[in-house]
């Protein structure tokens, strides 16, 4: 460990991305360099890993984090809604429409990232833009009469302007928090845990109280009010005269056997775990649980999940990151098999909506250490690439789940006790057969693969 943070240390001068040269070569930015230019240009760099700046920068992300991709976590709120009202009522395809804003988010940001790559100086201008096309699909969707104006509006606009919103943070993130970064990491998707536990009992209240119409219009004047104002503290640490100048992009990491291998577990992890938070609402409204008490899985599951991320976050700084998913994995699939598949009333039911939110929705705070595994076997490879790649992969799994989901459940119930003789029985084994692949990089590891 002390090998690492002493090279990361260095890299606190650096362009993200750029790694220090071999002996004998002189490295692009060094300590000495900054204190150069610090005394030529009359500033000093706030320090990292810690001061007033590193943490209002990292509480921006934070919120950042919360209501962008809170949103479309509760969409399981929506779903639930659009089943059962008018004009959407009967329709098919309404799962597509959380699955077209996780799924395609996911994946839009290793294009905004080469966008903003390329292109510094439009990062200071992504956020904002960003946050003003979410607020514009969100009330361009207030408007539909059909679930192909919510897939337009709710799902791909909103993702797009969501991607184009939280790139910069993978630019940011990298110059503010260096020995501590898989902390960094996993307190900003944190943000994502508490959003998802607060956001679906006022997204319920405004649904049934003034319809879905209203709702989507003040969740984007809400979205104008919280963040643009923490916009002041999302900002970068270096001068842009120092992170523009790498701009290559190195993708060899994908001739990396580690990197493929946890990519892979990533990908399988991703295609079932979005699932339960799609579907408890109406799989509690089956055991005959209120409107509020179906809304509460889904509090517990992204509740779960932001006490899950910061341990994980900090756990990956300290410990190999296949441990760490073979215990996210195993505790996942316990859930699903033994609390989900066995649960007929709604207190086991809760009782898995917690184990499930924190061992499950942990993941992607892993992914620090995945960068961190993958550069030290390919030295040129691009912090933030690799992270939108892994971005990537888990929402290749989010839009697998939408239609995957609809024909899991139209495959009709099995002939067995429990909650598997229900309708569910077949999304309840699809989810935990992949949160157990996806943990399959810790055999890889003791096989040698890896």
């Amino acid at each position: 460990m002390a090998s690492e943070h002493s090279t990361e240390v260095e890299l606190t001068a650096y362009p993200l991305g750029a790694t220090p040269r071999t002996s004998g070569e002189t490295a692009p930015y060094s300590h000495e360099t900054v204190d150069t230019v610090e005394a030529t240009e009359g500033f000093s760099l706030p320090p990292t890993d810690g001061g007033k700046d590193a943490w209002l920068f990292l509480l921006a992300c934070f919120m950042l984090e919360a209501l962008i991709w809170g949103f479309p976590a509760s969409y399981g709120v929506f779903q639930e809604y659009y089943s059962t009202h008018e004009p959407f009522a009967g329709s098919g395809n309404i799962a597509v429409v959380g699955a077209c804003a996780m799924g395609i988010m996911y994946m839009d940001v290793i294009v905004m990232f080469v966008i903003l790559k390329y292109f510094p100086k439009f990062r200071v201008w992504a956020t904002p833009i960003g946050l003003v096309i979410m607020c514009l699909a969100l009330g361009l969707g207030s408007l539909s009469t059909k679930i192909s104006h919510l897939i337009i509006t709710q799902g791909i606009l909103y993702a797009i302007g969501g991607g184009l919103a939280w790139t910069p943070i993978l630019f940011y993130i990298e110059e503010w928090w260096v020995r501590r970064r898989g902390f960094a990491y996993g307190a900003t998707m944190a943000g994502l845990g508490l959003s998802g536990a607060i956001l679906p009992v006022v997204l319920e209240w405004l649904l049934h109280r003034y319809g879905f119409r209203t709702t989507l219009r003040v969740c984007a004047l809400s979205f104008v009010a919280l963040n643009f104002p923490i916009l002041f503290f999302f900002k970068p640490r270096l001068p842009l005269s120092q992170t523009a100048q790498s701009r290559g992009l190195d993708m060899s990491f994908w001739k990396s056997s580690n990197y493929l291998i946890l990519q892979s577990g990533n990908i399988i992890q991703s295609v079932g775990f979005f699932l339960p938070a799609i579907y408890m609402p109406t799989y509690a409204r089956s055991l005959g649980a209120s409107s509020l008490e179906s809304i509460v899985t889904v509090i517990l599951l992204n509740g779960a999940a932001f006490f899950g991320s910061l341990i994980m976050g900090v756990a990956v700084d300290k410990y190999h990151v296949t441990t760490c998913l073979f215990v996210s994995a195993m505790g996942s699939t316990v859930a699903v098999f033994l609390l989900w598949g066995l649960a007929t009333s709604l207190a086991p039911l809760y009782v898995f909506c917690i184990v499930y939110g924190a061992f499950g929705g942990c993941q992607s705070s892993s992914w620090s250490a995945i960068i961190r595994d993958t550069r030290e076997k390919k030295r040129g490879a691009d912090s933030g690439m690799v992270f939108a790649c892994l971005s990537v992969g888990k929402g290749v799994g989010n839009l697998c789940s939408g239609p995957l989901s609809e024909a899991l459940l139209h495959a009709g119930p099995w002939k067995a006790g429990m909650a598997y003789g229900t309708g569910y029985g077949p999304l309840i084994a699809c989810t935990g057969i992949t949160a157990l692949l996806g943990g399959w990089s810790f055999a890889a590891r003791r096989i040698g693969w890896l």
